[in-house]
């Protein structure tokens, strides 16, 4: 087993027409996969509860005959929290510590102010009522997810934030739970997939419905996410985890390899991206990653991804490294190099951007601070990361004096009557003094 990822110049006639190619990604459903998610959401709005438990029999293979049995209260996710080792327990409460100190600092406040004649304008910032946190089970269990997901919304002044995670074969898993705990989760219910989704979305007997459900998932839970948006705000549709390395040449060669696993290892359509202007140093890294393959838990996973969709491309200089980033729009952005700030004012497309040779990417999936929720497959070019402005929605506030409602009044009914609103000009028109 071995890892060959494409190698691509910058200098290329048909380098924009290769590098398209191969970011190119499907992230629409078949046909197949949202028929089946739209007969699970009509049966869980038309049956609620009984529905759910049909599913959870079928696709987790649990035998339970009543919502009890896969609800966990804030009793038992404190005593996950008891149960795991110490090491892990800290590790979780230093990671959550970090997280809500970064995401303490975007809380947006109301704001109002008073014009000359009186006439008072201004927005008021509230937190959401209650979300849904989806998160995964079974293999796939991430308790760094809960806590990048729950935390924002925790900050953001949320009341009830409901969490959702399967547990196939009754596999539950304590570090996910503890996490909760941690988060400041108090209720769980032991479902998944797109029934769970639909659950949170329209609420059931036992499940409340929520505003937003945040929270990754496999193809049945994004396609049903995508299915219930307008019913309820969802974060974002992601597509397969991504990084991109620009490097000078002068970061350990091993360093660089193991970072582009990072991500590789997370499943085979994961893309690992390296630039630099040094081409000998591009040949360095994949013999690195040759070598260092084996040692690998997931080398399998690993190898298909970077032997399909990785890249390794090679640019005359900097500047070109940052319009080949702008293009690409990572997901994940590390800068390794000697001074990476230097860069940043020629980046304006990333999801995160971690700096310096020392800042490993990995680092930022479970605690640095930032939100490890981020735009993929090119959106970095119009989202941004999970925050708590997400858990917090704004009205605007309007409130004329008598002297602003006749000055304005006169403005609107021009406007109105030249859009043929007769109705929206008079409105205003009653206001006008005489």
């Amino acid at each position: 087993m071995t890892v060959n990822p494409v190698q691509l110049s910058y200098e290329n006639q048909d380098f924009n027409e290769q590098l398209d190619h191969l970011l190119a990604w499907d992230s629409v459903s078949d046909e197949e996969v949202q028929h089946r998610v739209k007969h699970i959401i009509a049966q869980v709005r038309a049956r609620g509860d009984e529905a759910l438990i049909e599913f959870t029999h079928r696709f987790d293979r649990l035998s339970v005959s009543s919502m009890k049995e896969l609800t966990l209260g804030e009793d038992q996710l404190q005593k996950a929290l008891e149960t795991i080792p110490q090491e892990q327990r800290q590790a979780l409460e230093v990671a959550a510590s970090r997280i809500r100190s970064y995401h303490e600092r975007q809380v947006q406040s109301s704001w109002t102010y008073e014009e000359e004649d009186g006439t008072l304008l201004g927005q008021q910032v509230l937190p959401m009522d209650r979300v849904g946190l989806y998160v995964p089970g079974g293999k796939a269990s991430y308790p760094s997810s809960v806590l990048m997901n729950a935390i924002p919304a925790h900050v953001a002044g949320v009341k009830e934030i409901i969490m959702v995670v399967p547990t196939p074969d009754g596999v539950v898993n304590d570090m996910v739970l503890a996490a909760a705990a941690v988060a400041g989760v108090k209720k769980v219910f032991t479902v998944g997939g797109a029934q769970a989704v639909a659950a949170l979305a329209y609420g059931t007997e036992t499940v409340p419905g929520v505003d937003k459900i945040v929270g990754p998932g496999n193809i049945y839970v994004a396609t049903a996410k995508r299915e219930v948006f307008g019913q309820v705000g969802i974060d974002m549709i992601a597509g397969p985890s991504e990084i991109m390395v620009v490097c000078d040449g002068r970061t350990d060669p091993d360093w660089i390899a193991m970072d582009l696993f990072s991500q590789a290892e997370h499943d085979e359509d994961a893309q690992a991206i390296l630039v630099s202007p040094d081409k000998a140093f591009l040949d360095q890294v994949q013999e690195s990653m040759r070598r260092l393959l084996p040692e690998m838990e997931r080398k399998k996973i690993i190898a298909e991804s970077v032997n399909n969709r990785g890249i390794m491309i090679h640019v005359p200089d900097m500047k070109a490294a940052c319009e080949v980033t702008n293009r690409i729009a990572p997901e994940h952005l590390e800068l390794s190099v000697e001074d990476p700030k230097a860069l940043l004012a020629d980046i304006r497309h990333a999801g995160a951007i971690f700096m310096g040779r020392y800042t490993a990417e990995a680092l930022g999936d479970y605690c640095a601070g930032p939100n490890h929720v981020l735009p993929t497959s090119g959106t970095a070019r119009f989202s941004s990361p999970l925050g708590v402005y997400d858990f917090q929605k704004r009205s605007s506030l309007i409130h004329f004096s008598p002297e602003g409602a006749s000055e304005m009044g006169k403005v609107a009914s021009v406007l109105a009557r030249g859009e043929s609103l007769t109705a929206h000009a008079r409105s205003a028109e009653y206001r006008i003094k005489k």
